[in-house]
């Protein structure tokens, strides 16, 4: 695999997909090129938990900003830490 940022220096005209296969054949074919490793299965899932994770925080943290928003509607004011 390679990164996109080592491919773009290669395209010699705008965004299509022969342009883009172009370039990245020219940089297949330099003796400098870097590659990305390719990931184990084991990474790939310990990856997912950790975004997983934090998706679930984002969204805890935005259901208690949107609750703390209709109380104080009503008057209500809530502490706002996580677990208060």
């Amino acid at each position: 695999m390679i990164p996109p940022v080592y491919v773009k220096p290669f395209v010699k005209r705008g965004k299509t997909d022969a342009a883009d296969a172009e370039a990245i054949s020219e940089a297949v074919t330099r003796k400098t090129m870097r590659f990305v490793p390719i990931k184990s299965a084991d990474q790939q899932a310990a990856a997912m938990v950790l975004k997983t994770r934090a998706l679930l925080l984002r969204q805890q943290t935005q259901a208690i900003t949107a609750f703390r928003g209709y109380l104080s509607e009503l008057g209500i004011i809530a502490a706002s830490a996580r677990r208060k």
